[in-house]
């Protein structure tokens, strides 16, 4: 009798170890259901559970389900939330803006060496995290970003004119300027009110995103695009340093194995897909697409790195800034 109760001890023992091990972890992301980064993040889920034999499983939380983005990061700081894959937020602390400085890149081989692996702006980005007791554990290359306009594009290469058009850009002051020295008017408003001011007529066009963002968000008033390279999107996929430390070592190694293959992936289809979603606002919306020469776009760029790096310079620090702009030869 007491071999058979030591026996069954031990087995309770071992199924409540098993099941201390196993860990369901909540990731949010900003894309609706079935957009591009729900798909690639169900593969990733996926492959996560079979690679550790369903220790640890992820849970999508698409359309910002568990909040916008800057309450995602700050509440991923706290542990309240595990994961997210989505956009730095900039109100967590400013020099995060050097993740979007505008015309930092002029390819898509440039944007790998500056926020692929061991990139110095990945590296920077990581550090900052870091501070907020986050760990990054990839960067996800979106897009070059560009300019949706429910309007006529008024001299749409020409960043010497004003064309008197009123845009909705985030509430960063990286994107507010940029489309102040492109020659719009730039407005400030929340993403979740952007649509309705576009449809009203409050703003006529959007900077801040490229052709897949204003696919999915804005495609019912977009009337023309301009693919002007205003930025590199990236995105991080971020974890709660608690919610990664409450995993086995084998566990976090597997979850950082397929992390880093997740970006590798999504580093060889980046590129093709902008092409694809900017072909999709053509053929499916019968918007026009603004064809730019190499010498507008380098006088977008030259605009902007002249009027608009050194504020922003400023306001991420100068010094620490520059340091990261000589790292890339800027």
């Amino acid at each position: 009798m007491k071999r058979f109760l030591i026996g069954t001890a031990a087995t309770a023992l071992m199924a409540l170890s098993s099941v201390a091990t196993a860990a369901d972890l909540k990731m949010s992301h900003v894309r609706p259901q079935d957009a591009t980064i729900d798909v690639e993040l169900r593969a990733f889920s996926a492959a996560v559970a079979e690679a550790t034999g369903g220790d640890v499983t992820i849970n999508l939380f698409p359309a910002s389900a568990l909040g916008d983005y800057t309450t995602v990061q700050e509440r991923i700081s706290v542990g309240a939330i595990d994961m997210a894959t989505q956009p730095a937020a900039t109100a967590a602390d400013r020099r995060m803006q050097i993740s979007s400085f505008p015309f930092l890149a002029n390819s898509w081989e440039e944007a790998r060496a500056i926020y692929g692996p061991d990139g110095p702006v990945r590296n920077v980005m990581a550090d900052l995290y870091a501070e907020q007791d986050i760990t990054m554990l990839a960067a996800y290359p979106v897009y070059f970003g560009g300019i949706s306009l429910n309007t006529d594009p008024v001299n749409p290469g020409d960043p010497s004119q004003s064309n008197g058009i009123k845009v909705r850009v985030p509430g960063i002051k990286s994107f507010q300027l940029t489309g102040e020295a492109l020659g719009y008017i730039p407005s400030p408003i929340p993403f979740s009110e952007a649509f309705t001011a576009i449809q009203t007529g409050v703003v006529d066009g959007v900077i801040g995103s490229g052709a897949e963002g204003y696919y999915a968000s804005f495609r019912d008033v977009t009337k023309a695009y301009v693919p002007a390279n205003t930025h590199f999107e990236v995105w991080y996929m971020i974890i709660s340093n608690g919610s990664l430390a409450e995993l086995d070592a084998e566990d976090q190694e597997t979850l950082k194995a397929a992390a880093a293959e997740f970006e590798a992936q999504r580093w060889t289809v980046a590129e093709e897909d902008q092409g694809k979603w900017e072909q999709r606002l053509v053929d499916e919306l019968g918007a026009t697409l603004v064809e730019l020469t190499e010498d507008q776009l380098a006088a977008m760029a030259a605009k902007v790195r002249e009027d608009v790096w050194p504020i922003v310079l400023e306001d991420v620090g100068a010094e620490w800034g520059q340091g990261i702009l000589d790292q890339i030869g800027k």
